[in-house]
C-alpha cells in the first residue's frame, strides 16, 4: 500500500520532526509511506487533482468536523482501501487555520482525530501514530494490545 502524509507549512519544532521521522520509519515496515511538506493548499490540490501525474490519490483531510473513528475502525478503513482501491492514500494535515471549504469538497474523506483542538503539528504526529497503530492492528502485532 502506498501512503503519503502531507502537511502544509514548515516544521518549527525539532521534537515534532523527530517524532514524524520515527513514525514514518515505523510505518515503512507495513507500507510505502512518504511524508511531505507542502507550501499551501494549492500544492495539495495539484498533487491529488485530476491532472495529477503520474498518479491520482484518494484524499483524506484531517478536519475537526470530519468523521471520528476508533483505532479499530480506522484500521478497517485502511484494510478495506488496501483490498479494494488501487489509488494511493494521501492524508493531509492543514495549516493552523484549517482547510478552506473548497479543499474540503475535494476530499474523499474528512477525518477528525477527536473533539479536542490540536495544534496542526501535533495532529500530524497523532495521525502518524494512528496509522502505525492501524497497521499493527491489521497484522495482529501486540503494539495495540498494550494500551
Amino acid at each position: 500500500m502506498k501512503l503519503k502524509i502531507a502537511w502544509i507549512g514548515k516544521t518549527k519544532e525539532p521534537a515534532i520532526q523527530g517524532l514524524t521521522d520515527e513514525y514514518l520509519k515505523r510505518l515503512s515496515r507495513y507500507a510505502d509511506a512518504q511524508g511531505m511538506t507542502l507550501k499551501d493548499e494549492l500544492a495539495l490540490l495539484k498533487l491529488c487533482g485530476r491532472e495529477a501525474r503520474p498518479v491520482r490519490h484518494t484524499l483524506v483531510l484531517l478536519d475537526s468536523r470530519g468523521k471520528q473513528l476508533s483505532s479499530e475502525e480506522f484500521a478497517e478503513f485502511l484494510g478495506n482501501h488496501q483490498d479494494c482501491n488501487p489509488l494511493p492514500l494521501l492524508f493531509a494535515v492543514g495549516p493552523a487555520n484549517g482547510f478552506t471549504p473548497a479543499t474540503r469538497q475535494e476530499a474523499n474523506l474528512l477525518l477528525s482525530l477527536g473533539k479536542m483542538t490540536l495544534a496542526h503539528e501535533l495532529a500530524r504526529v497523532v495521525l502518524l501514530e494512528q496509522l502505525y497503530r492501524a497497521f499493527t492492528i491489521l497484522k495482529r502485532h501486540p503494539y495495540h494490545l498494550g494500551h
